[in-house]
């Protein structure tokens, strides 16, 4: 029997398998090859790769953080909106929601998922069928972490058509690898979500979670979970907030994903896919939240000291991308209240103002009439004149068609904002008819600033009147007058006619202050009861005793920086000064003669916790404890003297409690002022126009009793309200030693034999 031959194979067949096996084979080595080609940038043909140092400490921007004294975010300075959490506080929501979504292999993978790239490679390219993304978890977030598609990190043969995203894929599947091996997977997850941006100014989870439902990533519920899951795929597209329909059927594509992922039953989908999307949106901005005028000041000390200091590797810091954790002396809740307290009475005050005006325009010259072209003269000032100066040359046509041209705009209201139709010189003359203020407290003996409101809305009013802004401070600066007298040995019970008083000063007129009533009683008093009740005619009669000289050597030595004039007229607050020197000022008093400059930075910290520095107060002696309290004891007058300018402070405020306060108005009632102390604290208010025109036609109406003061009492009332905060009425402390100048007025009377100068020559020139 024959045996039957084996049917031979083809050399055709053979050699068809041998080239495609060679050609796998060199395929495969190709793409090895081109893979280290990558990963070394070979000839800087493909762009730049992290090294291991990057990976390990991936430089991401973050922003940088303002806490209060009590633990309290105020605000961010950010480029990107970035706060990082740690994966224990993710919602278990959020982490089933990412990964049943967009990397279902999440855990049993090393960074690149070969089944998904199959996927894509049969359905997109071989079928033309859209089969998702292929990326991982761990690609997307070296996408995110090194900014592999950013022309900076491309090289030569990246502008090669289809060649580009090849090389990019490719570098973040070598990167993904790398962020396996020197991460956790809890830990490349949180990196995801903190590196990823949510739309709305939102960049990472933290951000996300508390713009578009007011909350921390560990407490969101599923159905919020999906939505900000949903917000990967594209931001805009599928905001809930500019694309709400988009928003929710992503949403719910989402949730099938984790019914398909076992992390979501039937029954719970389809009760949850019925439900809308419930936002408590808002997006984070530095003309929200509390203390914004303070940040503001703030930030531009921060880019100071940014630039003074170094980093280790001798970089210099960055506030808006480094993380800086600051630490301030504000108080949250006390900053609330100055707010609210501004807030409350600015509004009746404003209602007041227009009342009085009338419909008549509030800029007014001496004898008040009203300043013609002052809106005129006054939008030359603006950011809007300017611009359009450069535009039109010496077009003044042009430039004041545009000025008056209309245009849809938000305008400021006490009742909240209005959308209207309005030019710029419009909207300039609209606002020249708010009042404005200013508010300060401060711990007298830390120095430590509590409370700091710049302004009525810092959204439309930029300009900060605590530290930026100075204005006259009238009345208020008299305590610096009798502070020179007590040192110079008088004793508040020194007693002086209310009668005109004259000085001469070589090739002027002579200066003679009239009372703010226009009237003189010809009574003694003593200089308490004088500063009590704001007389003018004692007040210019010590600074002819003492001279200029001297009280601007005294106030410059208790606190106050602004530069101040040798002058007769300086008794009545002529020169401008900010509240916050004055609050400082007046903070030597309550602090037994040692002056604190005012601070509000405690310390900054890195990213990490590490402190980088501690900030102390500068403090130094500036009169003497006995001094200091007789002071105390001079501005309690304001509360206990017949027709002091405090008594109208309501009696709830006063009862078992020693306060101190002076008013200040000045002469055409443009600047109303109240600074007021306790034992504790030391705050100071100004209100007025934002023009010196700008101010009510009647005195007694924009008195600083009137203006500023009700401020301070509604901020006090609040802060003794609220036990937690620890601030508890009393005396102010007495010095231990016994005091060397009488105040029973009594006893000095009879013991001084000191009679009242009112014989001087009023032609005699003491300066």
């Amino acid at each position: 029997m024959s045996k039957s031959k084996k049917p031979t194979t083809p050399t055709w067949v053979n050699k068809t398998i041998k080239i495609l096996w060679i050609a796998f084979a060199a395929g495969v080595l190709g793409f090895i090859v081109f893979v280290w080609m990558v990963s070394v940038n070979f000839l800087g043909l493909f762009g730049p790769l992290p090294d291991f140092k990057a990976l390990e400490n991936p430089d991401t921007e973050v922003a940088s953080e303002l806490y209060s004294a009590d633990g309290v975010l105020l605000g961010t300075f950010y480029r990107e909106n970035r706060s990082p959490v740690t994966f224990n506080e993710l919602s278990p929501n959020l982490v089933n929601a990412l990964i049943a979504t967009e990397d279902v292999r999440f855990e049993e993978h090393s960074g690149i998922d070969l089944k998904a790239m199959i996927r894509v490679f049969v359905k997109s390219i071989l079928l033309g069928q859209d089969a998702g993304g292929g990326s991982t978890l761990s690609q997307q977030t070296a996408k995110n972490l090194f900014k592999t598609r950013t022309d900076a990190n491309q090289g030569l043969l990246s502008s090669v058509p289809g060649l580009r995203m090849l090389i990019i894929k490719t570098k973040e599947w070598i990167v993904a690898t790398q962020l396996e091996k020197a991460y956790t997977k809890k830990e490349i997850l949180t990196l995801y979500l903190n590196t990823s941006e949510f739309g709305s100014n939102a960049y990472g989870i933290k951000t996300a979670a508390e713009t578009f439902f007011n909350k921390e990533p560990s407490e969101l519920n599923v159905q919020e979970a999906a939505v900000l899951v949903g917000l990967f795929k594209a931001p805009t597209y599928y905001s809930p907030v500019y694309n709400p329909d988009n928003s929710l059927r992503r949403r719910n594509t989402v949730l099938s994903q984790m019914v398909k992922n076992d992390v979501l039953t039937e029954a719970e989908y389809d009760s949850l896919a019925q439900l809308p999307i419930e936002l408590d949106y808002n997006v984070a901005n530095h003309n929200k939240g509390l203390a914004t005028y303070f940040r503001e000041i703030l930030k531009a000390d921060l880019l100071k000291w940014s630039k003074e200091n170094l980093k280790p590797d001798g970089s210099s810091y960055d506030l808006f991308g480094d993380g800086l954790k600051i630490y301030t002396t504000i108080d949250s809740r006390m900053q609330r209240y100055a707010e609210e307290a501004m807030a409350e009475h600015m509004k009746e005050l404003q209602k007041a103002f227009y009342k009085e005006m009338n419909g008549r325009d509030p800029w007014v010259d001496s004898e008040n009439r009203v300043i013609p072209n002052f809106i005129e003269n006054a939008v030359k000032r603006t950011e809007a004149y300017r611009l359009l100066k450069l535009r039109y040359k010496s077009d003044e046509d042009s430039i004041n068609i545009k000025l008056n041209e209309k245009k849809p705009m938000k305008v400021f209201s006490w009742e909240g904002e209005i959308d209207t139709l309005m030019s710029t010189m419009d909207s300039l003359g609209y606002y020249k008819k708010y009042l404005q203020a200013g508010f300060m407290s401060m711990d007298p003996h830390t120095g430590h600033i509590k409370a700091w409101v710049g302004g009525i809305d810092h959204k439309y009013f930029k300009f900060d009147h605590v530290k930026q802004g100075k204005r006259q401070p009238g009345s208020t600066f008299k305590p610096f007058v009798y502070a020179a007298a007590i040192e110079n040995g008088y004793s508040p019970c020194y007693s002086v006619i209310d009668q005109p008083v004259e000085v001469f000063i070589p090739g002027q007129p002579a200066w003679s202050p009239s009372n703010a009533n226009g009237e003189f009683t010809y009574e003694k008093m003593t200089i308490r009861k004088a500063m009590a009740q704001s007389v003018n005619s004692v007040t210019a009669y010590m600074m002819k005793k003492l001279s200029p000289k001297v009280v601007v050597e005294t106030a410059r030595r208790i606190g106050v920086t602004s530069d101040l004039e040798e002058v007769p007229a300086l008794a009545l607050g002529v020169n401008d000064v900010s509240i916050f020197e004055m609050v400082g000022a007046f903070g030597t008093f309550v602090n037994k003669g040692e002056y604190t400059t005012p601070f509000y930075i405690d310390r900054i910290e890195d990213k990490n916790g590490n402190v980088i520095q501690q900030f102390t107060p500068k403090k130094r002696p500036a009169m003497s404890e006995e001094h200091a309290y007789l002071m105390t004891y001079m501005l309690r007058g304001g509360f206990e003297e017949e027709s002091g300018t405090s008594q109208g402070v309501p009696w709830s405020l006063r009862e078992g409690n020693e306060l101190g306060g002076k008013t200040g108005t000045t002469q055409n009632a443009s600047d109303g002022w109240y600074m007021g102390i306790s034992k504790d604290l030391v705050s100071g208010v100004w209100v007025g126009g934002d023009d010196r025109a700008i101010h009510f036609r009647s005195w007694i109406s924009g008195q600083g009793s009137r203006t500023a003061r009700p401020v301070w009492v509604k901020y006090m009332e609040k802060v003794y309200a609220d036990k937690d905060l620890g601030y508890t009425k009393g005396p102010f402390p007495r010095p231990e030693r016994p005091l060397s100048i009488e105040i029973d007025c009594d006893v000095y009377e009879q013991e001084s034999q000191r009679f009242v100068d009112f014989d001087y020559d009023a032609k005699k020139n003491d300066f």
